[in-house]
């Protein structure tokens, strides 16, 4: 018996598609992570060393390996978000507690030559529909730098509620970092027949 209800999955809307991790996935995470560090670089936790010496093949076999571990005992759901079957970018559900909480945390990135072909969104939507379904929770949150409105617009986009605000809540770009709690639950997308097909609705209203 799976210790995660729902995993693993392969997701998929359109050109859009959200699959685990693969080992052959090594050169491509390679050179879109080397690609992206001024993109990504202020808004992830430091990493133990240069950027381009944590972004190689052994690195990912590290990452891989870590992601499939957490997959296993039920804690994570990692997915890497591909285009047109091209990898670029992750999205994990991370975090997860189960019994009276039933929740997660995301976090999400996508390559910067494929921003603003509402790949991020369509993702987001899909993991939590999924997390929602067959994964069995029900809450979803997502922590974001108030200064990172690229992030924040996928969230508000997706009708996500701003609940908090997280005062140096984590270790980024040499110092605490403050972040806006953003989260939604079944409840907010039940009517509407999840959150994917409310975002295609309010994109093409008949």
């Amino acid at each position: 018996m799976n210790a995660h209800p729902g995993w693993p999955a392969v997701l998929r809307d359109g050109d859009v598609t959200l699959r685990p991790y693969q080992r052959s996935d090594a050169a491509a995470w390679v050179e879109v992570r080397l690609a992206n560090e001024q993109w990504l670089s202020p808004w992830e936790p430091d990493p133990p060393g240069r950027w381009q010496d944590v972004h190689t093949v052994r690195a990912f076999r590290y990452v891989h390996k870590d992601l499939r571990s957490s997959a296993a005992d039920g804690s994570t759901m990692p997915y890497a978000v591909c285009y047109k079957d091209r990898f670029v970018g992750q999205l994990t559900i991370g975090n997860i507690v189960r019994r009276a909480f039933c929740s997660g945390y995301a976090g999400y990135w996508v390559d910067h030559r494929y921003a603003g072909r509402n790949i991020t969104p369509i993702a987001l939507a899909l993991a939590v529909d999924h997390a929602f379904d067959k994964g069995g929770l029900h809450r979803v949150e997502v922590n974001i730098r108030p200064e990172n409105k690229p992030s924040r617009r996928v969230v508000e986009k997706l009708g996500f509620r701003e609940e908090a605000y997280h005062h140096r809540y984590l270790y980024i770009a040499g110092g605490w970092r403050d972040h806006l709690g953003y989260a939604i639950t079944t409840e907010d997308v039940a009517t509407d027949g999840g959150l994917l097909r409310r975002w295609h609705q309010r994109k093409n209203p008949s």
